[in-house]
């Protein structure tokens, strides 16, 4: 089966035969995927009136479980998004209704963010829907394959990225 990937390989194989082109093999369709998944993940996000980035930061306050509130320090440290990146989405999301932001009840000074009643709500349907629709993404796949896809894909981000 050929395909864009195969047809690009082949061309630098005819054009530069003394070079290793596989690796392209491997980047060119992960990046293809990438592109593609992040389509389909964002179509589920906009049908609940959210970007990616919005339900990422509603998600990590739900995972908080009750009472669904972090401060913005570990907000930003369970979203692995900058402080700045963060506040835009937190004043959208309270802009929204979904957050508030209130003074932490521990150090004066701090701030902490917390779902609403709205956002909570809000949450639960579309992580549901996200999860049906990962479900769905992965669907070509046997359990096996998705286990084994899992195992390579954390090997090779451990071996880039070891701080975790």
């Amino acid at each position: 089966m050929t395909d864009r990937v195969s047809r690009i390989q082949a061309e630098w194989r005819r054009e530069r035969p003394d070079l290793d082109v596989a690796p392209q093999g491997v980047f060119g369709r992960l990046a293809r995927l990438a592109a593609a998944i992040e389509v389909e993940l964002e179509r589920v996000f906009q049908q609940h009136g959210l970007t990616s980035g919005e339900f990422d930061v509603l998600a990590a306050l739900r995972r908080a479980g009750a009472p669904f509130e972090r401060t913005p320090s570990a907000l930003a440290d369970s979203t692995m998004i900058t402080a700045g990146g963060l506040t835009k989405r937190v004043d959208r999301l309270e802009a929204a209704g979904l957050v508030t932001r209130r003074p932490s009840p521990i150090d004066g000074r701090g701030r902490v963010v917390a779902l609403t009643d709205a956002g909570l709500a809000l949450v639960e349907r579309a992580f549901e829907a996200h999860l049906a629709n990962e479900h769905r993404l992965l669907a070509p796949l046997d359990a096996a394959d998705r286990a084994a896809l899992e195992r390579l894909l954390r090997t090779w981000l451990d071996w880039l990225r070891p701080e975790r």
